[in-house]
């Protein structure tokens, strides 16, 4: 399988009583699909998955299986603590339609590269779909390390890895030494970095309502390879993504931003994360119009 373009992790809307509000939510992956997403991530944590109940969740892949009606391929998010749940998701991800799976360490237990092997691949034997592994170490921990990389090499389903570490020497070590593996960048500020280290697809979060700024740094970077325009694209796109990820407020920040847009991503967000304060609305909001007036001019300068 091949994860090429914007992928994009979809919010889940709620309403004001916390509960799915899933017309909201076929709205925002008609959007999506509207705006050029290749594929869509369902049940990630852009989607906190972590707050939604396990019945919650097996809803979603079902639900939005039918609204994607195989328009384009989608991603399940399928982690968790325990191992046996991760496959149970997995299993349910593969009934329900899904074309791959988001893999990353389970929180909190810090496994070695051993157990962790042995944890992909009792997930991979659950579902038999492609794996998308996500390497995410200031959230779960511990890096999907060389040794893991090595274990879990024999299967043909470790198809890709989305690296959120930030460090660029993993980008540079995951080009050089597993290019088996689809690079994809996971990581919003540094995505003209991946970008010239040959990733061919972007997780991106932001692309809920910047998806046609994103695209324009793709195919900028990745189908024409220019990356001189890709640099004042990305230079643009910087103090958009520095508020987003710096703000403390990241889920609230996408779900704000695209209410600005016009989407029904809703601003409620499920406890524990609390509503944003109005002083970071003010700042998205104007790092939003200065990142999109700059880079429209900077493409229409290119046509």
């Amino acid at each position: 399988m091949q994860f090429e373009g914007i992928i994009i992790p979809v919010v889940t809307p709620f309403h004001a009583d916390y509960a799915v509000n899933e017309d909201a939510y076929a709205a925002m992956i008609e959007a999506l699909l509207d705006r050029g997403a290749s594929q869509i991530v369902i049940g990630g944590t852009t989607g906190e998955n972590y707050a939604l109940t396990r019945e919650e969740r097996l809803r979603q892949f079902q639900f939005a299986n039918e609204v994607i009606a195989g328009r384009v391929p989608w991603i399940a998010g399928v982690n968790d603590i325990r191992t046996e749940d991760v496959c149970m998701y997995a299993a349910a991800a593969r009934e329900h339609g899904a074309g791959s799976i988001l893999l990353a360490v389970p929180p909190y237990s810090v496994p070695t590269d051993k157990e962790l092997a042995q944890h992909a691949l009792k997930v991979d034997r659950a579902c038999g779909l492609p794996i998308m592994l996500y390497n995410y170490p200031g959230r779960s921990g511990t890096d999907f390390g060389e040794e893991f990389l090595q274990r879990v090499g024999s299967s043909a389903n470790m198809a890709a890895i989305k690296e959120s570490s930030g460090d660029l020497n993993r980008i540079h070590l995951l080009a050089r030494e597993y290019p088996h593996l689809q690079l994809s960048c996971g990581a919003d500020d540094q995505a003209l970095e991946f970008f010239v280290w040959g990733a061919t697809s972007w997780v991106c979060a932001a692309a809920n309502f910047f998806a046609p700024e994103c695209r324009a740094l793709y195919e900028t970077c990745v189908v024409r390879g220019d990356f001189l325009t890709g640099r004042r694209i990305m230079k643009a796109l910087l103090p958009l993504m520095t508020v987003l990820e710096r703000g403390g407020k990241f889920v609230q920040c996408v779900k704000y931003a695209c209410e600005l847009d016009g989407l029904p991503a809703g601003e409620t967000v499920r406890l524990p994360l609390r509503p944003m304060k109005k002083e970071l609305e003010r700042t998205l909001r104007e790092a939003i119009a200065t990142a999109r007036t700059a880079i429209h001019a900077i493409v229409s300068s290119q046509e």
